[in-house]
């Protein structure tokens, strides 16, 4: 019997996979009965391997945009036990804190349209995608300021505003960095990347405000209909991909006796109570430290790039938050207040109204949540919910998700055939590679309306509003 063929149909949006063999909780995903149909056997599967680890609780959760990741599935969700668990590696990811910002601006979509090629040179010109280095001059010697201070070394150095910190998941820096736990390797990877997209499905967006459904949120927000923002969304670049892979080296020589009793190598873990485990905790929270400050130079660049084109443009952060990331957390579980090690990869915090872990400004809506779809389709902003504490761990979606490998849709589609549906469409895009555009093809991505949608349904992000691309970056 498959791993699809064992789930269990509990609610309209809600699929159980139960506790077998080496699980130690079931497993649950939160999907329609659409998006199931494009969710790999594997992904399931993995969902099955995330229940065996040491210090799980509740659940092995999925997400409604999960597809096969490394190790946990893109879009797996675990609680793990402070003192009687640990952190795996593949429950974070190699691209550590990617991440999403958004800015709303004071202009409107008319006004953009005319002028879009122009904005989108010079927002090229001054955010380089792909590989290729930054404009922003930093030295090795800096990098440690960077991995300990995050987005505040930004500001520090003129980049960006205290506001914009305000309005970033932990403030743009958390404290548990350790500069000397990440590999000389690893910074010598990110001292000429601080602001830089990179590539993959990484970009730089500018949106309008298609619709609005929640019109009180919305106001406490700033958003209007019509009204446009900006979307970014990468992270951690060269530096965390070393980080993560220094780690699962490091984990993998250390604890051969762990990995032959997962199903899975790739899951492998550093014990609680090993001190390799906090040591990689600090090295991660240094690498998550790093993607928050290159986003926040890269709202800087981009409020240069508008003012080039249009002299009058403010560009506000809404907010900024993680999508790869381990954080500790404490949650209700069976009415007792835990302390875990959050797994989250690929998904999103979704902190109900009241929580002190989002800014004081928003308190009573709750947490903004951004979940960008592909290029050509809409992106979402929602707001986190009490249910999301209760049901997911405060957690939900992140994006629409592939459903298709980067090699496929390189055999499907070809970068100037998309970009001139795109066109047709009034979207503009504008990239490294022609290869950069056909990999991340709408059509290679599930539905994100559909994704939102169960995120909606489910009562784990509520929609606030709808944004529609009006011209893309991409590496």
């Amino acid at each position: 019997m498959t791993y699809k063929e064992q789930l269990k149909k509990t609610g309209k949006y809600e699929f159980e996979l139960p506790k077998t063999g080496e699980m130690l909780v079931p497993g649950k995903i939160f999907a329609s009965e659409e998006l199931m149909k494009h969710i790999e056997e594997d992904a399931i599967k993995q969902v099955a391997n995330v229940a065996c680890l040491p210090g799980i609780y509740k659940y092995s959760l999925a997400m409604p945009d999960l597809h096969t990741g490394y190790g946990f599935g893109i879009g797996g969700v675990a609680a793990i036990d402070y003192e009687n668990g640990g952190i795996s590696p593949g429950g974070i990811g190699y691209d550590i804190n990617c991440g999403v910002r958004l800015l709303k601006t004071n202009l409107k979509k008319d006004e953009i349209y005319p002028k879009i090629k122009l904005l989108l040179d010079s927002l090229f010109k001054h955010t380089p995608a792909g590989l290729g280095g930054s404009n922003i001059r930093v030295s090795k010697e800096q990098v440690d300021e960077i991995l300990k201070k995050g987005a505040k070394w930004a500001v520090e150095n003129k980049y960006g505003t205290k506001e914009d910190l305000e309005f970033c998941e932990e403030n743009g820096a958390m404290k548990e960095a350790d500069a000397s736990a990440v590999s000389q390797q690893a910074k010598n990877r990110g001292f000429k990347q601080v602001a830089t997209l990179g590539s993959g499905n990484h970009f730089l967006e500018v949106q309008y405000v298609e619709e609005i459904y929640d019109t009180e949120a919305a106001k406490v927000f700033g958003l209007e209909k019509d009204q446009v923002v900006l979307m970014i969304h990468c992270g951690s670049r060269g530096l965390g991909h070393q980080v993560c892979s220094d780690y699962l080296r490091e984990m993998e020589h250390t604890f051969p006796e762990i990995i032959s009793k997962l199903p899975d190598h790739e899951l492998i873990y550093a014990p609680s109570s090993h001190p390799l485990c906090k040591k990689y905790f600090s090295a991660m929270v240094a690498a998550a430290n790093f993607a928050w400050c290159n986003r926040h130079v890269i709202g800087h660049q981009s409020r240069i790039a508008f003012s080039e084109i249009f002299p009058n443009t403010k560009l506000e952060t809404i907010y900024d938050v993680a999508h790869n990331i381990c954080k500790i957390e404490e949650h209700y579980i069976d009415g007792k207040k835990t302390k875990v090690y959050m797994h989250r990869k690929g998904a999103t915090r979704a902190f109900g109204p009241g929580s002190p872990d989002i800014p004081p400004k928003y308190r009573e809506v709750g947490q903004p949540i951004i979940i960008p779809g592909s290029m050509g389709t809409a992106s979402y902003l929602l707001v986190g919910t009490k249910k999301a504490e209760e049901i997911s761990f405060a957690s939900t979606a992140h994006g629409a998700g592939r459903e298709m490998s980067r090699h496929e849709a390189l055999r499907r589609y070809t970068g100037e055939g998309i970009k001139k549906d795109l066109e047709s469409k009034k979207i503009f895009i504008k990239s490294a590679s022609w290869d950069g555009i056909a990999e991340e093809a709408p059509g290679a991505y599930k539905n994100i309306d559909e994704v939102v949608n169960v995120s909606h349904e489910v009562g784990i992000g509520i929609k606030v509003a709808r944004l529609r691309p009006i011209g893309v970056i991409k590496g």
